[in-house]
């Protein structure tokens, strides 16, 4: 194992050894503190831009599953077709592995999808740094680029801020899945949307959407219209919206808002943001988004349904938030973070509209929250 760095934008280093492909990278410096699930979480395209921390200290002792496609295309076992996140830093990395679906170990993995990983790191450390300070940009460098000048470096900062992830993850073409476990691919325009049977018809926008979130749509016997972010599907015969998670800031997807607003001038439409669909909906609507201080990214965040006393344990990827005080008054909050008091979803007061900030379709974590998919499609 090589000896390899980490260096913050505010000077922090921790030194620790290379356990996956090794290459010189940078980007946004995040923290998880779930205690499993990093096959479906590097391959989460919301992590894409990001070095994504895991605080539980042992990583890799259950391996990786095989990497099978269904049918339909969707990956069996992750969350995409790849690795999204830029690297992967942790405290101990288990080079034997056990599990009956593991096929691979963690760092062959990361050595073929040519992904960073280090070992070694005191990730408590570290988190605490992220805490104190926020997010921070950051880059992993072997110790023999030590000797470079800064100046030899590209600005960090250029790296993620301003750049448009979701354009970067997001489907190219439009695709159309059926319950039966067949999907169709095609550039073509509206003649696509041409029903293909009697089931109910959901166009979702990708800004980077998770594999299980099509999965608990197609299992409600619902075909799912996958178009790519800054399609725009009005006009077209469907009968509800759904709006996908996905990575970075919300303000580089003006296209996808637009989109969202002339689709609302039908009322009756059903329509449901999970995530980064939750921010756009928000700013259809006439909210504002923040940046949290160092995000939410764990499987153990309470949220509290408004007006009751209904509480959940739920999934979270987000480094942004909603601002409640910005809801116009056709809007209110509809779960609030516990721990924070921040937003984690929003409904409309008397038009079929509502999302999530966090994901009931979970994968991996908590899916006490997938009656809201049960929600949505009453709706349609």
């Amino acid at each position: 194992m090589r000896n390899v760095t980490l260096i913050l934008d505010d000077g922090s280093r921790f030194h620790g050894k290379s356990f996956g492909y090794e290459k010189p990278v940078a980007g946004e410096v995040v923290f998880n503190t779930a205690m499993s699930g990093y096959p479906e979480s590097l391959t989460d395209p919301s992590y894409a831009g990001q070095l994504m921390t895991l605080t539980y200290p042992l990583v890799g002792n259950y391996g990786v599953p095989p990497f099978t496609i269904e049918s339909n295309g969707l990956a069996t076992f992750m969350e995409s077709e790849r690795i999204h996140a830029e690297a992967i830093i942790v405290s101990d990395y288990s080079e034997d592995f056990s599990h009956w679906n593991a096929v691979e170990s963690l760092s062959d993995w990361l050595k073929r999808e040519q992904v960073p990983g280090i070992t070694g790191i005191d990730t408590r450390e570290l988190t605490k740094v992220l805490r104190e300070h926020g997010v921070m940009m950051g880059r992993i460098i072997f110790n023999e680029e030590l000797k470079m000048k800064n100046e030899e470096f590209p600005e960090q900062s250029a790296v993620y801020e301003g750049v448009n992830y979701v354009d970067k993850v997001s489907c190219k073409e439009i695709i159309h899945y059926f319950p039966s476990g067949n999907a169709l691919h095609s550039a073509a325009d509206s003649s696509f949307f041409i029903p293909h049977s009697s089931l109910k018809k959901v166009v979702l926008v990708d800004c980077g959407v998770k594999t299980n979130i099509i999965r608990c749509l197609l299992k409600r016997d619902v075909e799912v219209i996958r178009v790519p972010w800054d399609y725009d599907y009005n006009g077209l015969e469907f009968d509800g919206l759904f709006i996908s998670n996905g990575p970075g800031d919300p303000d580089t997807c003006d296209a996808a808002v637009q989109n969202i607003r002339k689709a609302m001038e039908n009322e009756k439409l059903p329509i449901f943001g999970i995530c980064m669909g939750n921010q756009l909906l928000s700013k259809a609507g006439g909210a504002k988004i923040y940046k949290l201080k160092y995000g939410h990214r764990s499987h153990n965040q309470p949220v509290r349904m408004v007006g009751t006393e209904r509480c959940f344990i739920t999934s979270q990827n987000h480094g942004y938030a909603v601002d409640n005080n910005t809801l116009t008054e056709d809007w209110e909050p509809l779960f609030i973070n516990m721990n924070d008091g921040s937003n984690e979803g929003i409904r409309h007061k008397r038009n079929p509209w509502f999302s999530a900030q966090f994901h009931p379709e979970a994968a991996s974590g908590p899916t006490d929250t997938e009656f809201l998919f049960d929600e949505f499609v009453k709706l349609l």
